[in-house]
Parts: C-alpha cells; structure tokens; sequence
C-alpha cells in the first residue's frame, strides 16, 4: 500500500525548495546598483575624494566580476582614502598634492606610505579600465610605436608585463612607466608602494597600473593570478594610458 506523504514532510520539501531558490547575500556585502547604473562615490571628509567610475560594477565582466569590482571599490579603496583623510586634515601635511605626499614619501608616517599609496594607485588603476577594451592599443596612439620600440613588439611588452605581474611575490603592484631617462620601462611594487615614491628602486611617472594583491581577483580567480592579469589585458583603457603617456612626454620637454 503506497504511503501519503505527512503535511509536514510536503512543506519540509517545499521550504528547502524555497530556500534553494533564493540563495542569501552575506550581510556585510551591499547591494550592488542596477547592472547598467554607474556607483556613487562614497563621500570622504577631508580633501582626498574617490574617483567616480566611468562604468557599471558588471561592466567589466566576464573579466572582472561585479562583485569583487563592489568590495574592491568600495570597501579597500574607500579605507585607503579615508586613512589618508584622517592623517592630514588638521595636521602639518594639509595642503600638500597626492603626488606631492608620494614623491617624498619617506618623510612621512608610514600610513601615508600605506594608505596614500592605497589611494593614488586605486584612482589610476581604475582610470586604466574601459569596458571596450581592445586587448590592444590602435596602431594610430603614439603608445603603440613607443611600445614597439622599447620592447620588440606589442605581444612581446604584453609577456613581459604579464610575467612581472605574475611573479610578483606576495602583495603589490605591476607598472609600466616612462622613467627619468624617457624610456618605457617595466616595474613592480610591494604592497602599495608605487613609482613615484623615494623609497622605491625604479621610479618614474606611472602609465599603467595593475593591482595583483589577492583582494583584486580572488573571489573570481581564486589562486589563477595568470588568468587575472590575462583578463586584464582585456579591459586596458589604451585612450587613458595615451594620454597620461602624451602628458609625462610633454613634462619633459
């Protein structure tokens, strides 16, 4: 005789059902904007403002996910950002440029070190990005000539920077840079130190920066840090990358 299943074993299945379906949302992640609506950029006190992005947390994907876009943007630059605020309103630092507080880094608080570097390599590492990237920048940008020059060829640049940021141990950072002499040169940085520093080996003016701390593909790419730096050759905004290259020529002159 063929049992009836008990009213209460039916809303047992039907509630594990319901839950299934609605996965939850850890609570310490915000809700993300409409997938076509750029992100407000949170308020900071003090005069180091967050950049506001040109595009949508899932505008980069496939190759960078909108979640770790959200957390990376909001939670890690934002704490850069307000660190940097609270060690120099009020204090004798007040009034000094980003660029100015990294060019003589080594004076200063070690959370200048820390969290300054934070803050400027964030605003230019998202500048870099573009959700129309190429995966190359058009002959006609006077880059693409300055890379064939200083390093074969575009492809042959391409493995070289991906191999610096690959072996990179630990946290840091992967530059390209126009160094003191005028050359396109290839560089890395622990933790977020950055070219323009005093207390790094290779300085020079930044072009283009590649965050390879785990916080910027984890979630995403797990341990894979060559499919990350693969993927974020994907999205390089070569326009950006162009202009701050015609600038820091033309500074020279």
């Amino acid at each position: 005789m063929r049992k009836t299943p008990s009213i209460l074993a039916v809303f047992t299945i039907i509630a594990l059902s319901a839950c299934a379906s609605k996965p939850r949302t850890p609570a310490t992640t915000p809700e993300a904007p409409p997938s076509g609506q750029i992100p407000q950029a949170p308020e900071m006190k003090g005069p180091f403002q967050m950049p506001r992005l040109d595009y949508s947390f899932f505008a980069l994907e496939p190759h960078f996910d909108a979640r770790t876009m959200q957390i990376h943007y909001e939670k890690h630059h934002a704490g850069y950002a307000k660190n940097l605020n609270e060690a120099v309103v009020g204090g004798p630092l007040a009034g000094l440029s980003l660029e100015d507080l990294m060019r003589e880094v080594s004076r200063h608080p070690a959370v200048i070190r820390n969290h300054g570097g934070g803050y400027y390599n964030h605003n230019l590492f998202w500048k870099n990005l573009t959700p129309d990237g190429r995966g190359f920048p058009c002959r006609k940008l006077a880059i693409a000539g300055a890379l064939d020059a200083a390093f074969g060829s575009f492809e042959k640049f391409r493995e070289a920077f991906s191999a610096a940021a690959a072996s990179r141990f630990g946290s840091g950072w992967a530059w390209l840079i126009l160094d003191g002499e005028g050359k396109l040169v290839i560089t890395t940085t622990a933790n977020q130190d950055n070219p323009l520093m005093d207390v790094v080996e290779t300085r020079g003016t930044p072009l283009l920066a590649l965050d390879v701390w785990e916080h910027a593909y984890y979630l995403h790419y797990q341990n894979r840090r060559a499919d990350y730096v693969a993927a974020f050759f994907r999205v390089i905004d070569w326009e950006e990358v162009e202009r701050r290259y015609q600038a820091a020529t033309k500074a020279r002159e």
